[in-house]
């Protein structure tokens, strides 16, 4: 039971950000991409702007690491762990194959070391060691990172190692990769610029980072390189020019070289041929409507969360919204009770639909105003 009560042009309205929208075709078309998998999305709006088999599980290899960072970043803001605190290194963890931060085993070290060696030096020997600190068992971990993964909405991801070391029951997506990248740099910004690290130094050993990214293009500041025989060459990445953020994921291509030129494709063809607004900042008032029986006449409503779109560059005046709000109101009504929608439409597509709420609550009224309400309503409505 609802109703269009307002349609309007957004360029009057100014404010601030997140949300996830339908994708709307660009043009031109997003450039040919040489991987098996890949996903271009825009980091504040949530709007994927290029896409080939974003939802193909694919083995991820070390960009599973980012999935470990993830945890141990939840543990240490939960203040279950801290960075300071001394990790005895087992020997399964010194043991461990592939990219290593050499760490020695009985030696302690700290959380922050391991974080950084795991992060920038992609060191299987830290993830393990994090993974056992956090968890006591690397397989336990893993069932910590599988939960958080479903917190998170990535609904083709499993995982079953701290390492990305291949097994055939480890996989994940494009797009599930993106999520997980944008809640890395949305959840844990303290923790994010050691992603654009280029070098790191543990016991005398130096180690650079393998994301070429960060040395030929100055607006890439993250996320995590992977390989493995199976995965191929694969590059979450993220960069960030005059205020616009945009998350590159691609899986599966021939070698370092080949992920890092693909992936600037895709940061050349977003940032070139798109841009982000902010519409509206979460609680604001957007609409007011009547409210019968209540003790108040009207309740204003607005959105939970703050609102920005991405659309082709040089079209942001065509936006148009339109707010279609519930007919009848009766109190009382709860604050968060959702009452009409509003609509993001431009030209025939729709960029986004969010539920309008109410920003108050609003009680039942006495027992006269509900009396002179209901004959009113007989009248009026």
């Amino acid at each position: 039971m609802f109703k269009i009560v307002k349609t309007f042009f957004l360029v009057s309205f100014l404010s601030l950000v997140t949300a996830s929208y339908a994708a709307i075709t660009p043009n031109p078309t997003a450039p040919q991409v040489a991987a098996k998998s890949y996903i271009l999305q825009d980091f504040a709006s949530g709007q994927i702007l290029a896409e080939k088999n974003s939802e193909q599980r694919l083995p991820p290899a070390s960009i599973t690491k980012l999935m470990t960072a993830y945890v141990v970043s939840n543990e240490l803001q939960a203040g279950n762990i801290s960075l300071s605190d001394d990790v005895l290194i087992s020997e399964k963890a010194w043991r461990m194959v592939g990219s290593r931060s050499f760490i020695e085993v009985n030696t302690k070290v700290p959380v922050e070391v391991l974080l950084r060696g795991m992060i920038i030096q992609s060191g299987n020997d830290a993830a393990v060691a994090l993974a056992e600190h956090v968890a006591g068992d690397e397989e336990i971990f893993a069932q910590m990172m599988n939960q958080y993964a479903q917190k998170l909405g990535m609904s083709n991801t499993n995982y079953r190692n701290s390492t990305g070391l291949p097994d055939p029951d480890h996989y994940t997506t494009a797009k599930d990769i993106a999520i997980l990248s944008t809640a890395i740099i949305r959840d844990f910004p303290e923790h994010y610029k050691w992603y654009a690290e280029k070098a790191f130094s543990y016991n005398n050993i130096t180690q650079h980072n393998r994301n070429k990214l960060l040395w030929r293009d100055s607006s890439v500041d993250g996320l995590k390189t992977g390989h493995t025989e199976a995965a191929g060459y694969c590059l979450a990445a993220s960069a960030l020019r005059n205020d616009m953020r945009l998350i590159s994921v691609v899986l599966g291509t021939e070698s370092e070289n080949a992920r890092a030129q693909e992936t600037q494709k895709l940061f050349n063809y977003g940032f070139r041929f798109f841009e982000t607004h902010d519409l509206y900042k979460a609680q604001d008032k957007i609409v007011d409507i009547k409210i019968w029986k209540g003790t108040g006449d009207k309740v204003d409503l607005g959105l939970e969360k703050a609102l920005s779109v991405t659309v082709p560059r040089g079209r942001y005046k065509e936006l148009v919204a339109t707010t279609n709000i519930q007919q009848l109101v009766v109190a009382p009504v709860e604050a968060g009770s959702s009452l009409g929608e509003v609509e993001i439409r431009l030209d025939d597509s729709l960029i986004a639909s969010k539920p309008l709420v109410a920003l108050q609550t609003i009680e039942q009224g006495s027992w006269w105003r509900r009396l002179i309400d209901a004959v009113l309503m007989l009248i009026w409505t």
